[in-house]
């Protein structure tokens, strides 16, 4: 049977994510791994997910395993109202954050309407515009707040020109994936104005907000305007990826045909997780639970920024961030990360090669490594061997590659 002529339009637009076709090719136990933005298996508190288990069958009996609202159950969303400050209604609950960046996408993207974007990006988001056949503008960062703001309405005005319409920006705003870096203050209230004067949304997707190591919260870009801005979390990174549970703040009418269409996508997010989040939530835990995780991922953190200066050769940068699971690392011109990942993979060694963050192609020359998955001893061991395989590349190509940093 001639397969391919049944598939449909938008397949030719699916993106494979070589994060996963990793995981497809190797034991992650066998390699030295900062692919993946696993958490480490010491950050789950599996007795008090047990108890919390144990409490909601006791209190809710076949309650929790049975269909329950779109919106969320009623007891989580209100934890989450609490827990953030936000009205009841203004409260969606999803299977992930990242069903809540497709349905977002789903909601408001036709082809050929246009995602902004930070250049690089979330790989996942990036998966997600295209397939629903977006066209994605990547901008690249400026410290500068003048030069950030030219960028975003050049941006803009080259996207209208073209008679395309700019549907939402994308934004992580705290310890972004891929680079680990925060938006300060005053480019998220440029972005807020940028979207007031332009009309459209800002979808501000915060797995890693909750993990911060150093430093002070920075306002949600939510908080400056509830009602242009779409937040995402996630249990994720905070409790368990297991569970599959994220949330949506943002505007009734916004939400409520994000809620329609998450009816012809799974009706409801996992019943009995989303009970059991709740206890967790409610009891305490997930705050104990948060700082816990915190002490261990902020010695990774500090821990892979000292062995970096330690074996990595001259040339070599990367970002230095206050909290989340990753940092990106950046070559000398010249050097191209993605046919390193054989040799490196090869050697016992994965990363994830930064073109694929960036919408256009571009970054060949960086790589993201995750600093939650192996403890301080594998990413020493990780690191030595990393750094090695990079300078005799170096070395190879004809490029500058000194020891110590």
């Amino acid at each position: 049977m001639d397969y391919d002529s049944l598939f449909s339009a938008d397949t030719a637009s699916f993106m494979r994510s070589p994060v996963r076709e990793i995981f497809k090719r190797v034991d992650l136990s066998k390699i030295y791994s900062f692919a993946g933005g696993y958490p480490s298996p010491d950050a789950f508190d599996l007795e008090g997910v047990k108890q919390s288990a144990l409490q909601v069958i006791d209190r809710y009996g076949s309650k929790a395993l049975q269909y329950n609202a779109t919106q969320g159950i009623p007891e989580l969303r209100q934890a989450l109202s609490e827990r953030y400050g936000v009205p009841l209604e203004r409260v969606q609950v999803t299977t992930s954050s990242q069903q809540g960046i497709d349905v977002c996408t789903r909601v408001m993207v036709d082809p050929g309407d246009v995602v902004l974007t930070s250049n690089p990006s979330y790989l996942g988001a990036l998966q997600s515009f295209r397939s629903y056949r977006a066209h994605i503008v990547g901008v690249p960062h400026s410290d500068d707040d003048g030069e950030f703001r030219a960028r975003y309405e050049q941006a803009i005005d080259q996207c209208k020109k073209q008679g395309r319409k700019v549907k939402f920006l994308y934004m992580i705003p705290d310890f972004q994936n891929p680079s680990g870096e925060t938006l300060p203050l005053s480019q998220r209230r440029l972005l807020v104005e940028l979207a007031r004067e332009h009309g459209f949304v800002i979808v501000e997707d915060s797995p890693y907000r909750e993990l911060r190591y150093r430093g002070h919260d920075v306002p949600t870009i939510y908080s400056l305007d509830p009602d242009c801005v779409l937040h995402l979390g996630s249990f994720s990174k905070i409790l368990a990826p297991g569970l599959r549970l994220g949330w949506i703040l943002g505007n009734p009418q916004l939400l409520d045909q994000i809620y329609v269409c998450k009816q012809s996508l799974d009706l409801c997010a996992p019943v009995l997780d989303q009970y059991i989040a709740t206890q967790f939530v409610t009891s305490g835990r997930l705050d104990a639970n948060i700082e816990k995780i915190k002490g261990l991922y902020s010695r990774r953190c500090q821990g892979m920024q000292e062995l970096l200066a330690r074996y990595m050769p001259q040339g070599v940068t990367w970002t230095r961030p206050d909290g989340g699971l990753f940092l990106f690392l950046t070559m000398p011109q010249g050097f191209d990360a993605v046919k390193f990942y054989d040799r490196a993979l090869d050697n016992g060694v994965a990363y994830v090669a930064g073109s694929f963050f960036h919408p256009d192609g571009s970054g060949l020359n960086t790589m993201r490594l995750n600093f939650s998955f192996m403890n301080l001893e594998r990413i020493d061991k990780g690191l030595q061997l990393l750094a090695r395989l990079i300078g005799e590349e170096l070395d190879a190509l004809g490029l500058r590659c000194d020891a110590g940093q």
